[in-house]
């Protein structure tokens, strides 16, 4: 089964997006922020396939530097950078990584986890 860790601060977006993943056959890890996702990927990485994360959350790290991060020490997993605040620039992303504004559709996001995996 493919594993991805969703890491987004607002409990009704994250349990929704979680349940739509489930529902198309993923296992789901869900975080509240990155600090959060980190510990999930430090234990379970190799295990990992796709992050799916929101740029702006509590705590010193936002998703955006998350990313970067999860490129640097875990490249194999897939990277999905959303906002609804921000519009990211390619440049700015980890190379590979992709971004969806807020809103987004879950069959989109389900796409996109599964062309992330497939890519894998």
């Amino acid at each position: 089964m493919h594993v991805v860790v969703v890491a987004e601060d607002e409990l009704l977006i994250r349990m929704a997006v979680a349940d739509s993943l489930n529902e198309a056959g993923f296992l789901v890890l869900e975080a509240e922020h990155a600090e959060e996702a980190l510990a999930i990927l430090e234990l379970e990485a190799h295990g990992v396939h796709v992050l799916f994360t929101d740029v702006r959350m509590p705590g010193e790290m936002d998703g955006l530097a998350l990313s970067h991060h999860v490129k640097t020490h875990w490249p194999w997993i897939g990277l999905i950078v959303t906002s609804a605040h921000a519009t990211l620039k390619d440049d700015t992303l980890p190379e590979g990584s992709r971004f969806l504004p807020k809103p987004y559709h879950h069959p989109h996001v389900i796409e996109h986890v599964r062309e992330l995996v497939e890519a894998a």
